[in-house]
């Protein structure tokens, strides 16, 4: 039931219909439109995505302020503590498969489809192509038919390096401000809250000139065969995840500074928490599998 006539927390909150998800679905849209037609040479692709981004982020703001209001005024009792953290696992595990798709793509890439195009058949094809993958030796980055412009790869010094320590780093101080909310130290969590938020944003801006540095200075683009497709879209997927993340993160801290959560009861810091380390462990995968291999 929705409310209790003493105004007691109601054994389970059942929220009025909301016009929330098809909104944010209606800026996803325009995200997802803009972003493929911007990097496909299409001008008017930038404005749709910057469109769709304020929109969606307009829907998220009023989504979870609602959310807010209804944990702060009691309505959320065990039931819905229990549902949202099934809900944050269930939603963890499809970014698991998520991500181990595209990890899966690379690896089928290197370990099978590489070594076919390598093959004798295709060599009588392709006499100048080489089965080798592109970080593991210089100049086997052209296209034989003369399709993919010759590009570097990436190598994980510095600038990876660099965002690797930034992620572990604010794990590290995420784990901090967790501890000292459990212990009721609320100026220390919201400090070492706004670190974590900081090493998020860094990483960010360093992403951002790593990919203009690959884009410009090494050619290193979308169309750069597998290589450019795998390493654009697990890099840049994630770094989205990095953005939803510190969004996460971001709005947690503000509520932590207006008092919101207790030492007993804080699933929002919580769930947030559990994402930005999920992130954190992808990209050591990433580290790993894109950059050093």
């Amino acid at each position: 039931m929705s409310s209790t006539a003493h105004g007691t927390t109601p054994y389970y909150f059942v929220p009025q219909p909301s016009r929330h998800p098809v909104m944010a679905s209606i800026g996803l849209f325009f995200v997802i439109l803009g972003a493929g037609q911007w990097i496909n040479g299409e001008e008017w692709g930038m404005y749709s995505l910057m469109f769709g981004m304020v929109w969606w982020l307009t829907v998220l703001f009023q989504w979870f302020s609602e959310a807010i209001q209804e944990s702060e005024s009691g309505q959320y009792g065990y039931k819905v503590d229990l549902s949202y953290r099934w809900s944050m696992t269930w939603f963890i595990f499809s970014e698991v498969m998520f991500f181990g798709a595209f990890f899966s793509a690379l690896w089928w890439a290197r370990m099978h489809s590489l070594p076919a195009l390598g093959s004798l058949e295709n060599a009588l094809i392709w006499p100048d192509f080489k089965a080798v993958w592109p970080t593991l030796a210089a100049g086997a980055t052209a296209s034989p038919a003369g399709i993919v412009e010759p590009f570097q790869a990436m190598t994980p010094f510095w600038l990876p390096t660099v965002n690797t320590a930034l992620l572990l780093t604010s794990g590290v101080t995420l784990t901090i401000a967790h501890h000292a909310l459990q212990l009721g130290e609320r100026s220390k969590t919201i400090k070492f809250m706004w670190m974590t938020v900081l090493l998020g944003v860094i990483f960010l801006f360093v992403q951002g000139y790593e990919y203009a540095h690959a884009w410009s200075d090494m050619n290193l683009k979308l169309s750069s065969g597998v290589y450019g497709s795998t390493f654009y879209m697990l890099t840049g997927f994630h770094g989205f995840h990095v953005f939803v993340g510190m969004l996460m993160l971001l709005f947690v801290t503000l509520r932590l500074q207006k008092g919101h959560f207790t030492a007993e009861k804080h699933f929002g810091f919580e769930g947030a928490a559990w994402y930005w380390h999920f992130v954190d462990v992808v990209w050591l995968g990433l580290y790993i599998l894109v950059y050093w291999l």
